[in-house]
Parts: structure tokens; C-alpha cells; sequence
């Protein structure tokens, strides 16, 4: 049985520690003593998806990014 997961990835050279993803999905974001944003790498649940896809959306440098991948 194949399932898609959904990870969070920062695209470093794009990432310039605004916070709104933190702001935005607290539960996988935390931000560092600089206002990095520190993610878990732990797969998005469906309950959150959406969320997570506005975050990366409203990112103002678009460096909030989702992976979506099949496992099984």
C-alpha cells in the first residue's frame, strides 16, 4: 500500500527569518535565537495540510516549501 506524506522544507538562500511560518503552523515550526525557523522533518498530518500549504504560500520570500512524497 503507496501513501503520499507531506514534509516541510526551508529553502535556505531564500529564507531571510521573517517568522510568519512560525506564526503559521507553530505545532512544526519553532524559530531559532535568530528567527530561523527550526522544522522537526516529521511528515504533515492531513488535519494540517492545508495550513501548512497557506503558510508556504504566504511565505514573503517563498522559502517555506512541501515536499510530497510516496511511501509505503
Amino acid at each position: 500500500m503507496t501513501h503520499e506524506t507531506t514534509t516541510i522544507d526551508i529553502d535556505w538562500t531564500a529564507c531571510q527569518a521573517h517568522g510568519l511560518c512560525a506564526e503559521l503552523l507553530p505545532e512544526h515550526i519553532t524559530l531559532d535565537e535568530w528567527g530561523y525557523p527550526l522544522v522537526a522533518g516529521a511528515p504533515v498530518p492531513t488535519s494540517t495540510a492545508k495550513r501548512a500549504r497557506r503558510a508556504a504560500a504566504d511565505c514573503p520570500v517563498l522559502a517555506l516549501k512541501l515536499r510530497v512524497g510516496k511511501h509505503t
